[in-house]
Formats: structure tokens, sequence, C-alpha cells
């Protein structure tokens, strides 16, 4: 089993950005589910997948430690989703943006990249000193519940995980809402903690 250590621990933020420096995955608690993480190259992904059990052509998220570090993985943010990232980040909105050419293929096989900034500022001191970004799934198998706790993700993800962080139960409990834009309307992809009119009236 993978080592825990509290998201509180001095030494934490430094532990996971080195663990998945190495190509390695962790566990990671966000204000919605727990996340398993990985850094942004075809080897950590496919790896991710495999620990998972994920159909490879279901594209994995991106976590994001602020809003300008979406450009990181997007090749551009258009002003509707961005004006949508401003009135929901953080919290629980996954934004599907036109992805970035020199992205490990793996990470999406779509022409966009779902990407979030969560609300929880430890996380996102994890995410900023691991360069800005990590592709993170909800830590569980693929199609089974999502992991609110992280004896929960554990169960689900075993030796596959190299560090577990544990921050208690995830108080959301809802996987995000994913909106996407195709021809410039606003379409849900995934419902979730936001309604489509708190999107809409943030768009007016």
């Amino acid at each position: 089993m993978g080592r825990i250590i509290s998201l509180d621990h001095t030494d934490t933020v430094l532990i996971a950005a080195a663990t998945v420096a190495r190509g390695e995955l962790i566990v990671l608690p966000t204000d919605t589910v727990y996340g398993v993480g990985a850094r942004i190259d075809a080897a950590a992904i496919d790896w991710l997948f495999v620990a998972k059990r994920r159909p490879a052509e279901r594209a994995i998220p991106v976590l994001l430690a602020d809003l300008d570090d979406a450009l990181r993985v997007a090749r551009e943010f258009p002003a509707p989703a961005r004006r949508l990232a401003e009135a929901f980040w953080p919290g629980p909105l996954t934004l599907a943006l036109p992805k970035r050419d020199d992205l490990p293929p793996n990470l999406s096989t779509l022409p966009t990249v779902g990407v979030r900034v969560p609300d929880l500022p430890q996380t996102r001191a994890i995410l900023a000193a691991a360069g800005g970004a990590l592709a993170v799934s909800s830590a569980n198998r693929s199609d089974q519940p999502p992991a609110c706790t992280i004896q929960a993700a554990m169960r689900y993800l075993g030796d596959a995980v190299a560090l577990y962080v544990d921050g208690g139960t995830c108080l959301g409990g809802v996987p995000s809402t994913v909106v996407a834009f195709e021809g410039g309307e606003l379409r849900i992809v995934r419902p979730g903690p936001l309604s489509e009119d708190a999107l809409r009236a943030a768009l007016e």
C-alpha cells in the first residue's frame, strides 16, 4: 500500500510534488471528491489509466492551481468560458477548452481538455508545486461510485498509488459540473453541483 500523509502535514506539498515528478500517482482531496493524479506525460497518464481500469477513449481532466494555469493545457480560453471560470473558480466547475497540440495524446482523444481549479487551498498548493497542472480523475475504478474518503480511495486503488494525501471527508461528495461551448452555445456535458440556470446567469 502507498504511503499515507495528512493534507496538513508540514511537508505534504513537497512530498506530493516530488512523487508526481517521479511519474508516480498520488491521491489527493478536492472540494468535490478524491482524485488520483499524475504529471502530464504519456507514461504517467498510461499508469493512471491502468490504475483506474479506465477505457482509453475516456479523457482525463486536468486540475489547475489557478485560472491563469489554464493555458498550460488549453490552446485558448474563449471569453464565455473565462466568464464562467471567473464566476465559479475555485469550485465544482470543469470547462472543456480547446487543447494544446503538444499535450500527450492519451490525456484526451478529443479536441478539448477538461480543466478545473479546486476550492481547497492545500490542494491548490500541491498543484502549484507540481507545475500548476496535473492530470486528475476521480479516485475510483471506472464506473464505480466516487471516493469521498481516503479509505474508499485506498480500497479502489491500493498499491497502484504511491502517495495518499488524507484530507478527511470531501464535503462536496458529487463530481463537478462539466460544460462545453459548441458554436458559442453552452452545453452541459455532465450535471453536477452547479445548475444550468446559475451557469447561464453568469454569462448574462
